[in-house]
């Protein structure tokens, strides 16, 4: 996955990107409007953060730009500006989320999950790794056309993995994901490696091979 952050305080872009990266992310930064418009338009990403006040073009100008070329990449406002009128304008101009500044790190790592997620079920109707089908639409499994029994959580967490596929995924950010502010990591720290374990087994079970990798000290990665 590769973010673009174009924010002209090159501290905070630097402590955003290190923050991004932590989560295995690819981070490239501008700190110009003018050249923030100019990455956007010429490479590819799977997220745009952008600043409101900016020298050379503003966050709202890049995104008035990127959104009549076509582009629908999801786009995050950063700004430490909290007025009402300000987020409408970015919200009117095609932002799909808004975030003041100053932010908490969780915070920000999960409105760009939500983004992401978002962006991909809109394109996704299922996906296929290795021998197993994921249907976003009917939040079915199957494994070689036969269909697993999961739980909520076990669905949850398998499609959370599928759409960060080949990437490395800590214990933290999935759990977050999957239970959100009801996750709390001193009494909940082993649910989900009990999830991962049934999940495992199940593909197993159904004849399948098992892609989610236990990568140690850190999380898992579901491979495809």
């Amino acid at each position: 996955m590769r973010i673009l952050v174009v924010e002209d305080e090159e501290t905070l872009a630097q402590r955003i990107a290190n923050i991004l990266e932590g989560e295995n992310y690819s981070v490239e930064t501008a700190f110009r409007g003018d050249d923030g418009l100019e990455m956007a338009l010429t490479e590819e990403y799977d997220l745009l953060l952008l600043d409101i006040l900016l020298p050379g073009r503003t966050g709202i100008e890049i995104l008035e730009e990127i959104r009549k070329e076509g582009l629908s990449t999801p786009v995050l406002m950063l700004t430490a500006q909290d007025r009402v009128e300000d987020k409408v304008k970015g919200l009117d101009a095609g932002a799909d989320d808004y975030l003041t500044k100053p932010f908490a790190p969780p915070e920000l790592l999960a409105r760009i999950r939500s983004l992401l997620r978002r962006q991909s079920e809109a394109t996704t109707a299922s996906i296929e790794i290795g021998d197993i089908s994921i249907h976003t639409g009917k939040k079915e499994v199957s494994v070689k056309g036969e269909v697993l029994s999961l739980t909520a959580k076990e669905f949850a967490i398998l499609e959370f993995m599928a759409y960060n596929k080949n990437r490395v995924l800590s214990r933290i950010s999935i759990s977050e994901h999957v239970w959100g502010d009801n996750f709390d990591l001193f009494s909940m720290t082993n649910f989900l490696d009990v999830h991962i374990k049934n999940l495992r087994k199940k593909v197993l079970t159904a004849g399948g091979e098992n892609p989610i990798k236990t990568v140690r000290g850190v999380g898992y990665m579901l491979e495809g």
